[in-house]
């Protein structure tokens, strides 16, 4: 399983993030607070709050192209204001 904090900052970024997740032939989900929804899902995706980082939870061990295809999404914890 991978964990990632993401940040989806706008509607492309959210549909690209959807594209690259129904790729993948295993669950994801993002975490926001107590919510949680199907990664694989935009109308799950907008329900939470997005001017947040959340966090994305890929049920796979085999995630390195996940992380690869999602980089531009990843959020530094360092970059917190």
């Amino acid at each position: 399983m991978l964990e990632k904090t993401i940040i989806l900052k706008n509607f492309e970024a959210v549909k690209k993030f959807v594209d690259i997740a129904n790729e993948k032939p295993y669950d994801i989900e993002l975490l926001s607070g107590k919510y949680v929804v199907n990664a694989k899902s935009i109308m799950g995706i907008f329900s939470l709050d997005l001017t947040k980082p959340i966090v994305m939870v890929a049920h796979t061990d085999s995630h390195a192209e996940l992380l690869r295809q999602t980089a531009q999404f990843h959020y530094d914890l360092s970059e917190k204001k």
